[in-house]
Formats: C-alpha cells, structure tokens, sequence
C-alpha cells in the first residue's frame, strides 16, 4: 500500500499548560474517531459475510446490507482522516519536502505552516459545504432504503464525516501552531542567521503561490488556460511537499470558481464529490482487502512460501533468488500490496539469501524487484482503484491481470536464473542450498494449503459468480482472519492495530479518490481531455504511439510521485483519448498498472526500495546498492509492458 516516501516531519507539540491539555484531548479525540471508524470497518466486514450467507444457504439476503454499506464508506473515512493526518500517513511525496526541512529548521517550518493552513483551510470549506446538508438531514428526517422494506436515517453517517471533518481541521490548525512555533522560537542549535537562505527559499515558494492564485482570478484566461493552470500547479504543489488530496481540492475548487464564475457552483461541487463520490458498495472493497492483507501478513504466510519454495529449488543456482519471487507471488495474490510484500521479505529471504552466498545488492534488489508483484496479481489494490474509477469491472480486471502476473513473475524467475549463470559477480557465489533440509508433502500442505485455500475462496468467487468483489473482500478478510487466529499469530492488541491501520490505509486512499473525483470535474469543465483527445486524433498519432507516449510519460511521474497519486492525476486526462482511439478500457488498466509500478523501483521516489531500506539494520545496505540491485527488474518490467502494448491478447485472452 501507498504511504509516505520517508519518515513524516516530526512537530513540537506543547509540554505543558492549557495548550498541552488541548493537544492530549484532540489526540484522543482524533485516535476515538479513528477507532470507531476501524470497528465500523469490521462491522461492515461482518454484515457482509452473514449477509452472503444467509443469500447463499437460506435463500434469504439481508435487506439494507447493501445501502449501508455504501453510506458506511465515507463516514469511515472521514472518521479515519484526522488521524491519518497526525501520524503522518497524509499522502504527499516529500523527498524534496523532507530534505529541505533537513536542511533548514526555519525555513522548512514555514513551508510547512503554509501546508498545513492550507489543510485546515480545505477542511474547513468542506465542513461549510456539509453542515447545511446534516442539518436538513435532522430536520427532515431524511432516510434511505424502501418503506416497506428497510429503512435507515441518513444523519448519522453524515455526522461522520461532519466529525471527522471537524476533526481534520483542528488536526491540521494544532500542527500550523506548531509550526509557528518552530519558526519564532528560539534555538540555539538553529542560529537565525544560518535560517535566512531556507526562510528566503520558503518565502519565495509563497509569494509565488500568492502570485498564482492572483493571476488566476485577475487575468481574463480562458477555460482550457484554467485547466492548464491547474495541471501545472498540481505538479508544482506536489514537489513543495503539499498533501496531495489537499493540492488536488484547493485547486479543483479555484478552478471550478473561475470557469463558472461563481463560488457557490464549486461550494456545490465540493459537497458533491465529498458526500457522493465514495458513496458506492463497490467503494467498500478497499477497506476491506487492507483488512485482509494486514491479517495475513501477520500470519506468517509469507515466511512459510518462502520456507517450502526454498527448500523445492535448494538444489538449482538462484534457486533462493527464484523462491523469493515464488513467495512474493503466492503473497501478492492474497494481500495485493506490493509495499506488504516489500517489507515481509526483506525481513525474511534477505538474511538467507545472503547467509547462502548472495551478494547484499542482488539480495534486496530480488526483494524489491518481485515485490510489485503484489499491484498486479489478483487481488490488486491499483486495480481496485482503476475499477473504480474508470468504472471497470473488478472481476475482469482480476481475470485480465492473471497471465499477465504469471508473465511478470516468469520473467522475474529466469532474470534471477540468468544472471546466476552469466553474472556471478553481480549475483555472488548463488550455489545450490544443500544444507537446507528437504520438505515432506505432509509439510508442504501444513504450510500452503490455508493460504492456497483462502486465494481459491476470494479469485475463485469472484471468476464463478459467487461473490462481488466487494463480498469476497469480506469474506476474504474473515478468512484471514480465521488463518490468523487459528495459527496463534494474532492477540487482541494486535488486532486492535491492524483495525487500525486498515482505517487509517483505507482513509488516505479514499480520500485521494474523493480529491481525484472533483479534479476530474474541473478538468472536464475545462475541456482540456476533450482538446488533448481531439489533437491526438488530429496527429493521426494512433494507438500504438499514443501508448508509447503515455508509457513514458508514467515511468517518469513514477519517479517523484506514488502509485495511487499518478493514477488520480492521470486517469481523468488519458482514458478519454484511448476510448476514443478504440483501446479497450481493461486492457489499458493492466498497462497502466505494470507501468506504474515500475516507479516503486526507481529513483528517486522509488517507494519498495524505501521500504526496504526503512526494514533493514541501519547501514546495512545503501541506498544506491539497493536501486542497482532493482535495475535488471525495472528492465524487464519495461520489456513485459511493452509486450503487454503490442500484443493485448495476453491481458484479454480471458474474457
């Protein structure tokens, strides 16, 4: 799952006094909302599993299920956010962000004032665009579902997000006071006159920004040219280190006030996407595939397929490096994260591979490299979000992804075969494990068969009819659950934390969504996809080189920004063109996630090899050693999405 490059930018928060009992109470406050959100999450994981049951077995499905479920999705988010914000978890990509801070303590505090006011600022708009509508809601009496049938009041899930809304704008008010602090108090550590090249840094990105915003409303431009600015400013704002959802409203927003020439049309568009746009049952599939992927990373799944795929190869050179791909696929096609993946592995196979003789870069390069495994075998969380937002089918965008998975770990697996036979010294000595001890069937199945099990119950409900998506990431959750507990790897605390972090993981995805959602508005009121998809018609430039372009295009944006992020950004401007240039819509979203993923191994953004790094002893491995250890892998995900490109029958063979 996405998260922040590097460690969030840690604030000073009051030791003492009024101001420290006010910080205690909105950290309680905020970490409240967050739980309630995370039982929410389990209760709608239970709802859904009893429901499928009752259909499947009595004939009989619960009314309402599915109606509050979709009104559940974003009050858990908005519950969720304020405390996402405060651990840090916010997206944003702040590798330029996070070394200016580093290097000047003023400075960077007063960048991130601005970023932080901006936040209190956009959540403060949205609590004005939704108060009205809870209060309407209380008045009236408003209700939803069928009378007769079932029927439930709408004012309690809106009371979420009014909430969590609320609560996301002390959030982001208390860390701004923070800031402020920092950059007036005195430091002797930080001697103001060695402050004055990053304040003047910092002051400059703000009157530039004050200077964008008026130029914007004092110039006559023209819909396409407020579109323009807004593509243009979002990339800018992205490498200031601004949270990116918080980039994506305040410009939607601007924009939306200028080509309709009235603040109460983006007021309205705002509410619209906040209360609207996550408000589906299929939205519900993202919380609770992170459900299931938490709880079967803390299953130890991950140890035991690299444990049996170890022990079957231990008499082939590279037989290690070929079992951690192996592991990393039979994890991804259960947790659907690549940065889960990442993590695990690095814990796992990089101390055995280099115990058995493998050199330290090509160790953590196999680990990072066949980690993005996990964003494309089913069930993948980018695909989730490309389903959802290209309004796809999930189901055939899991049957799309399968041969094109297998092709990847494939390539991944005689990659590692061949630079064991031909480049030994990239590879180290890589010789046949024969000190591992041999594996019985009887253990094989021990270790496999609840994992294999559970991949059959969640791909194999989804591709007979059983289950939707949505249904199956309940009862795929449950059934994590039941390997978790049943294998004594779960106690009540750590389930306390993972319900948690799903919430939290849930939150910051779906609220990029929403943001992604109101961007998409304000392009298309700018015309600007509509003019791009006109000009490509118009260059006779076709599908294969639009493709090509669009390949380029993703690689380079993968190497500054997240997955999720240049998915949000891109998708409104591109899916236009290729509909209109006859590309199939499923087939597209494969490409653009093997694309995509090929920017968690680049630098500098390079999130897995972030990860990885974060996961091993401090200096360990270096940063370069990791990125060359990844180069072949990027190389072959590039000849693999090529291939995907020229010959769309693998990815639509299926269907």
């Amino acid at each position: 799952m996405t998260q922040p490059m590097a460690e969030p930018v840690k604030t000073r928060r009051p030791t003492g006094g009024a101001g420290a009992m006010i910080s205690r109470g909105l950290d309680l406050a905020t970490k409240t909302a967050a739980g309630v959100s995370s039982v929410w999450i389990m209760l709608v994981m239970l709802m859904v599993c009893v429901d499928v049951i009752s259909r499947s077995f009595l004939n009989n499905p619960l009314a309402g299920v599915a109606e509050i479920v979709s009104f559940s999705v974003p009050a858990c988010v908005f519950l969720a956010i304020p405390y996402t914000i405060g651990t840090g978890r916010f997206l944003r990509a702040d590798f330029l962000f996070g070394a200016f801070v580093a290097r000047s303590y003023r400075g960077g505090a007063l960048l991130s004032l601005a970023i932080n006011a901006a936040g209190a600022l956009v959540f403060l708009r949205i609590f004005g665009a939704v108060w009205p509508r809870l209060v309407d809601e209380i008045v009236e009496s408003e209700f939803f579902g069928s009378i007769g049938a079932f029927t439930a009041p709408t004012y309690p899930f809106t009371a979420g997000i009014v909430i969590g809304t609320a609560l996301a704008m002390l959030q982001f008010a208390a860390l701004a006071l923070a800031d402020v602090r920092r950059v007036v108090a005195a430091d002797a550590a930080h001697p103001v006159r060695k402050e004055v090249p990053g304040l003047l840094i910092a002051g400059a990105l703000l009157l530039l920004a004050v200077f964008g915003v008026s130029y914007l409303f004092m110039t006559d431009l023209t819909r396409q040219g407020v579109g323009l600015f807004g593509i243009v400013a979002m990339v800018a704002l992205a490498f200031a280190g601004m949270h990116l959802a918080t980039a994506l409203l305040i410009l939607s927003f601007l924009g939306i006030w200028v080509i309709r020439n009235t603040v109460a049309v983006a007021d309205g568009s705002l509410g619209i996407a906040v209360t609207g746009s996550i408000n589906a049952y299929a939205f519900a599939v993202i919380p609770l595939f992170v459900l299931m992927g938490l709880l079967i990373e803390v299953a130890d799944v991950g140890r035991d397929a690299f444990s049996v795929a170890a022990r079957l190869l231990r008499r082939v050179r590279g037989g290690l490096g070929v079992a951690t791909v192996f592991a990393n696929a039979v994890f991804a096609a259960i947790t659907g994260s690549s940065i889960a993946s990442a993590t695990v592995f690095t814990r796992v196979a990089t101390p055995e591979m280099e115990r058995h003789g493998y050199t330290s870069t090509f160790a953590v390069g196999v680990v990072a490299g066949s980690s993005v495994l996990g964003m494309l075998i089913p069930p993948s969380i980018l695909l989730l979000i490309y389903g959802l937002i290209a309004e796809v089918s999930i189901g055939a965008l899991f049957t799309a992804a399968l041969l094109p998975g297998l092709l990847l770990a494939a390539a991944f697996s005689a990659l590692v075969l061949l630079l064991a036979r031909f480049a030994p010294g990239f590879v180290g000595d890589a010789v046949p494990s024969e000190d591992l001890d041999d594996v019985s069937p009887t253990e094989i199945s021990r270790r496999l068969l609840p994992i294999l099990a559970l991949i059959a119950l969640v791909l194999g409900g989804i591709y007979g009819g059983f289950f939707t998506p949505t249904e199956s990431g309940a009862v795929g959750a449950a059934g994590a659950l039941v390997i978790a507990l049943a294998r004594r790897s779960l106690t009540l605390s750590g389930l306390k934390e993972i319900l948690l972090k799903s919430a939290e993981i849930s939150s910051a995805i779906l609220f990029l969504v929403v943001a992604a959602n109101l961007y998409s508005r304000m392009l298309t009121l700018s015309a600007i996809p509509q003019d791009i998809t006109a000009w490509v018609i118009g260059a006779e430039l076709g599908l294969l080189s639009f493709l090509f372009l669009y390949l380029l295009i993703v690689i380079v944006m993968g190497m500054i920004l997240d997955s999720v992020s240049i998915m949000l950004l891109l998708l409104p401007l591109m899916l236009p063109i290729v509909i209109s240039l006859g590309g199939d819509t499923v087939w597209f979203g494969i490409v653009t996630v093997v694309a995509v993923e090929i920017g968690l191994l680049t630098p500098p953004f390079g999130l897995a090899v972030y990860v990885v790094k974060g996961t091993l002893p401090d200096g360990k491995v270096t940063l370069p050693q990791i990125f060359l250890g990844t180069m072949p892998f990027v190389l072959a995900m590039v000849a693999v999405v090529v291939l995907l490109i020229l010959v769309p029958q693998i990815s639509l063979m299926f269907l």
